[in-house]
Formats: structure tokens, C-alpha cells, sequence
């Protein structure tokens, strides 16, 4: 899953600060700097910087001009630059290689939290999908648009979209596409808004990069680093692919979608500050819904007892809620480690995941997988063609809200041309190919919202949030989930037919979100 997913608290806590300066052994020790009462604060600046890698911050502070201006130049005396600052959330990203500067930012007046984004040094210039791509050969694709011909008004690979089905999207679709008002913002690693089913709808006012925490709009700048990079170019297929007769469909093939790109050009990873900007960004171009496939690196789970970890926490529930009181909706995959998260402890051998990985054990109640868990964001989980969860979907009664198609291609395959369980989506260069995962969920899940949107203009995030657990069906806790027969029990589902720890509220429904 790399780093698209996770969440909850520390038992083995080690402040990042620490961690560094185990891992990094180049980094200046506390007698090689100057005594402080013979240095300037610039001098003691350059000499805190000397020699030491520079690491990227967020500074929380409260909104007023005169605190973020006066912590603003304590950022400056503590050997740090400002790259950006979102006034009206309160959060600074600043970069500094002085390594004591997060506990100095942190006893500065007006700083409520201020934490390292990251473990690993800046150097110059995750997402929660399971496997590797599975390319559409041509010899595929003809076997499959002979298929889907026999259904009138049928995309040319639609036979093997049994996702679409298991919603009603395609149902849907006759009803009502989508509409033109409503965009759904794809957070993730670039569009490529070429590819001629993704081209008719894509919002290019509404994308950037957000890479390093600033937002560059600059032409192409939302675009995908490489062919690699193609997890955002599937996602945003899975949502919005133009019914135009060419290859595939959306969930809401009416509606249009951008891309806020925040994937680290060198390792791919979602750092804090890109996420942040990510969400103030969808909220003053007007989004309606954003798509979060991934999860926050470099913590698959936020503990508020650790300093950095719980300035991260803050400046990205910071984003997410502007964003959400400016009527902007987050959706977000559960993960896919097959964690109950509403367990008493998780074991997390992963983090942090841009150095070396510390073996802790949490409590997901009070360490966070980030967005997923923030309050008011739609956590989904995903299921395969037998409407069952995936057997790597994320879990968990009372932290899922709903359910939708994932993939599963290890224990459901589908009766479609294929055979292929994963689902089928827009790749870059006008590509197709197969993935599985609950990345592959949530954009389902963003599809019908922004139907439900689309119906109900006037409905807030909240509201909607509502919609999409109403319409959704529960096919409830089955009898067994003893997925490869060897008699012990995969997960637990634990609740009713109503809400339980699989689906939520259960599986999305296109085709009664176009109805009500």
C-alpha cells in the first residue's frame, strides 16, 4: 500500500527529534555550536545550519495577524524560512536545519503545536492500492468491446466494469450523469488530463501542485511525474470518465474532476504540508468533494503523545475543516492492511516510512490514520463482484462510514470477459489497466456523492455525508470470513445488518442516489 493508508496511538513513542538523531549520525551535536550570549540571533542561525540537513515543519498558531506575524519572525530567528503560510487556518510550513527547531517553535508565544513533516532530510527538487497495475492488452480490449456491444449504450470495456453494475452506476448514468457544477478534486499523485475519456471533463482552473506545500497552477503542473505516477489518472477515472465511446465509464461520468497533485517527486510520498495545501486549495477553487486514496506519510498513524505527530494531526485537520466549512466534502480509504480499527492495538511496523521503520504498537482511538479518521470525513472500506469485503480492506464498527467496490482478485472474480476481480480504469497515455485496493474504493464512493451533490446543490458536507449512508445497502456481517479455507476467521465483523465494522452503513448505491 506504500503510503496510500492508516491511524491511532503510541506505546513505543519516539519523538522524531530522537529518531533523527540516532538515524542521522551527520547531524551537529550540542557542542559544536557557539556560546549563545557571543552570536547574534542570525549568527546563531547559520551556525545551527551548519552542515545539517534541512527538514520541512508545520507551525499551528492561531489565525489573528499579529500572532502569525510575530511567530513568523521567531520561524526566522530560530533558523527557519517561511515557504508558506495559510493565515486563515493558522498553520505555517516552514523548512529549517537547525534540529532543535520544532521544541524552539514550540515554546514561542501564540504556537499551539509545531512538529517535523517528515523524518527524512529535504533533498533538491502512499497510496492505498494493492499489487501492480494490470495492463489491457489490444487482444483484451477487443474481446471485451465485443461484449459490452451487445449492451446498447455501453462504453467499449464497460463488460468488464462489474463495478459499475454492482452500484447501478450504469443505471444511474441514464438517469442523471452528474452535473457540469460539480467537481470532484482528485489529492493524489498528478491527471493526466489528456487521455481522451478523462479530457471532457477535467477542470484545469481547478488543479495544481501542491508539492512542498505552496500551490503552483502553472500549466501541466497537476500532471503526473512519470508513467509510474498512474494512480491519480486511475482514481479519476473511476469517477468522472466520460461516456463519450471511448474505453471506460465513471461512477458520474457527467460531473467534472481536477487534480491536486502532492506526491513527493523522489519517493512518492504524501507529506503533511502538500496535503494541507492540497485541502485550502480545493476549498477557495470551489470543489464540492475531494478524493483521498493514500495516507499522510511518513506516519501510517498519528499519535497526539508524540510533539511532531500531534503538530501534524492539528495543521491537517486544520485544512480539512476549512475546507469542509467552505462546503468542500472529503472521502478517504480505509487501508489496506486488513486492521481493525476499532481494535484495542495495532501493531505498526511501518512507520516512520521515509527512513527506518520503528516497531510500535497503537491505539487507533487515539492514533490516526490521516484524513480518514478526522471528523467528518467518509471513511470507505472496499468490497469485491460477491459484494464482500476485500480481503486486505481496512476494517472497523463505528470508524467506517460505507462501503464500495475495491477489487478483489484473489477470492471474488467476476463473470465478465476478463475474469479480472480489480477494477478497470483510465491510465496515462491513454491507457487501461486493472487495480485493487480501497484506493479504488473511495473514488466510487466520490462518484455517488457528487451525484448526490449534483441532486441537492444546497446540501453541505454533512448533509451529504448523510445521503450517502442513507442510500447505501448493508449486505450485513456474513456467517464466515474465512476467505482461504484454512478454518481460522480472516476479520471480525461486528455489528448488525444495519451499521457493522465491514461495509459501515454499507455499500453505496448510485442508481437510488439519482432517485431521492
Amino acid at each position: 500500500m506504500a503510503h496510500l493508508r492508516s491511524r491511532r496511538r503510541l506505546a513505543l513513542a519516539v519523538p522524531v527529534a530522537l529518531s533523527l538523531t540516532a538515524s542521522l549520525g551527520f547531524l551537529p551535536t550540542v557542542a559544536s555550536a557557539a556560546p549563545l550570549a557571543a552570536s547574534t540571533a542570525a549568527e546563531r542561525a547559520a551556525e545551527r545550519a551548519t552542515d545539517a540537513p534541512s527538514l520541512a515543519y508545520v507551525v499551528n498558531t492561531g489565525t489573528d495577524r499579529r500572532t502569525i506575524a510575530s511567530v513568523e519572525k521567531a520561524v526566522a530567528a530560530a533558523g527557519g524560512t517561511v515557504v508558506v503560510t495559510y493565515d486563515r487556518i493558522g498553520v505555517i510550513v516552514a523548512h529549517s536545519a537547525n534540529p532543535g527547531f520544532a521544541q524552539e517553535m514550540r515554546a514561542v508565544r501564540g504556537v499551539r503545536s509545531a512538529g517535523a513533516t517528515r523524518t527524512a532530510p529535504l533533498v533538491p527538487a502512499g497510496t492505498t492500492d494493492q499489487g501492480a497495475a494490470d495492463y489491457v492488452t489490444a487482444a483484451e480490449a477487443a474481446r471485451t468491446r465485443a461484449a459490452s456491444a451487445k449492451t446498447p449504450g455501453s462504453e467499449p470495456l464497460e463488460a468488464d466494469q462489474w463495478d459499475l453494475r454492482a452500484i447501478g452506476a450504469d443505471k444511474a448514468a441514464r438517469i442523471d450523469p452528474g452535473s457540469r457544477k460539480v467537481t470532484v478534486a482528485v489529492i493524489d499523485t498528478g491527471v493526466d488530463d489528456s487521455h481522451p475519456d478523462l479530457a471532457p471533463n477535467f477542470s484545469a482552473a481547478q488543479s495544481a501542485n501542491c508539492v512542498g506545500g505552496k500551490a503552483d497552477t502553472s500549466e501541466g503542473a497537476w500532471r503526473p511525474y512519470t508513467d509510474e505516477d498512474y494512480h491519480g489518472t486511475h482514481v479519476a477515472g473511476e469517477i468522472a470518465a466520460a461516456r463519450n465511446d471511448i474505453g471506460v465509464a465513471g461512477v458520474a461520468p457527467g460531473v467534472k474532476v481536477s487534480s491536486i497533485k502532492v506526491s513527493d517527486p523522489n519517493n512518492g510520498l504524501f507529506y503533511p504540508e502538500n496535503v494541507v495545501c492540497a485541502f485550502v486549495f480545493a476549498a477557495d477553487h470551489g470543489v464540492e468533494i475531494t478524493n483521498n486514496s493514500y495516507y499522510v506519510d511518513p506516519w501510517l498513524y498519528n499519535c497526539a503523545d508524540d510533539p511532531d505527530q500531534r503538530a501534524i494531526l492539528d495543521a491537517v485537520d486544520r485544512a480539512q475543516k476549512y475546507a469542509q466549512r467552505k462546503g468542500t466534502l472529503h472521502v478517504a480509504s480505509a487501508g489496506n492492511s486488513n486492521h481493525d480499527l476499532a481494535s484495542d492495538a495495532i501493531d505498526d511496523a511501518s512507520s516512520p516510512n521515509d527512513t527506518t521503520p520503528v516497531e510500535r504498537t497503537i491505539d487507533p482511538s487515539e492514533c490516526l490514520d490521516l484524513p480518514t479518521q478526522l471528523p467528518g470525513v467518509v471513511t470507505v472500506s472496499a468490497t469485491g463482484v460477491q459484494n464482500l469485503k476485500s480481503y486486505y480492506s481496512t476494517y472497523g464498527k463505528g470508524v467506517v462510514d460505507v462501503a464500495a467496490p475495491g477489487g478483489d482478485g484473489r477470492y471474488q472474480t467476476p463473470d465478465t470477459p476478463s475474469k479480472n476481480g480489480r477494477i478497470l480504469s483510465t491510465m496515462p497515455n491513454g491507457q487501461y489497466a486493472f487495480l485493487q485496493g480501497t484506493s479504488m474504493a473511495a473514488p466510487h464512493v466520490a462518484g455517488v456523492a457528487a451525484l448526490l451533490k449534483s441532486r441537492h446543490p444546497w446540501a453541505p458536507p454533512a448533509v451529504l455525508q448523510a445521503l450517502l449512508k442513507a442510500q447505501a445497502n448493508n449486505p450485513g456481517c456474513p456467517e464466515s470470513y474465512d476467505q482461504n479455507g484454512d478454518g481460522v476467521q480472516d476479520a471480525t465483523c461486528e455489528g448488525g445488518s444495519r451499521v457493522n465494522g465491514f461495509y459501515g452503513h454499507g455499500i453505496v448505491d448510485a442508481l437510488r442516489a439519482v432517485k431521492r
